[in-house]
């Protein structure tokens, strides 16, 4: 009984953590784009 408990917190631990890192992963991503128009605006207005 005990041992079914500690598998099922451990897949459920698995779970949340892999949650986790996907949304890390779209705060990076979000992160980036946003780095990326800021460089592509800002070398537009050099342009200017």
């Amino acid at each position: 009984m005990l041992h079914r408990l500690l598998i099922t917190l451990g897949l459920l631990a698995s779970l949340a953590a892999c949650n986790t890192i996907a949304g890390a992963g779209k705060d990076i991503e979000a992160a980036g784009g946003a780095i990326s128009d800021t460089a592509e605006d800002t070398k537009e207005e050099i342009k200017n």
